[in-house]
């Protein structure tokens, strides 16, 4: 990878942190990324979750995400309207930086192929 595309990473993580920080006026970190990723793909109105829903939440949004490369498909929707999601192939063996390194991108993937930066 060179140099320019590193940046171009940065960059665009910076940019959904900055997003999401207008927004909701929180500077994020990976999780309450994915928990807003989660909280947009269940389309709920809901904003107040217990704590197993959070963790839920994220879990849909990593499956999203991740979708893309195929690691997960959209199974359907379960009885209370939450996505369900199936693992085609598991993820690369990899540290914890590598694997969180691995999610900004599909985050990234994610924010542009939803067209919101």
């Amino acid at each position: 990878m060179s140099g320019h595309e590193e940046i171009s990473i940065k960059d665009k993580w910076f940019k959904i942190r900055e997003l999401i920080q207008q927004v909701f006026g929180k500077n994020p970190d990976l999780s309450a990324i994915l928990y807003i990723i989660g909280m947009r793909e269940l389309g709920s109105t809901q904003t107040e979750f217990k704590k197993e829903e959070k963790v839920k939440l994220m879990h849909i949004a990593t499956c999203r995400v991740l979708s893309t490369s195929g690691h997960y498909e959209l199974e359907g929707i379960d009885n209370k309207g939450w996505p369900v999601w199936n693992l085609l192939e598991k993820l690369p063996n990899q540290d914890m930086m590598e694997q969180e390194m691995y999610l900004r991108h599909h985050i990234i993937n994610y924010f542009e192929e939803e067209e919101l930066i």
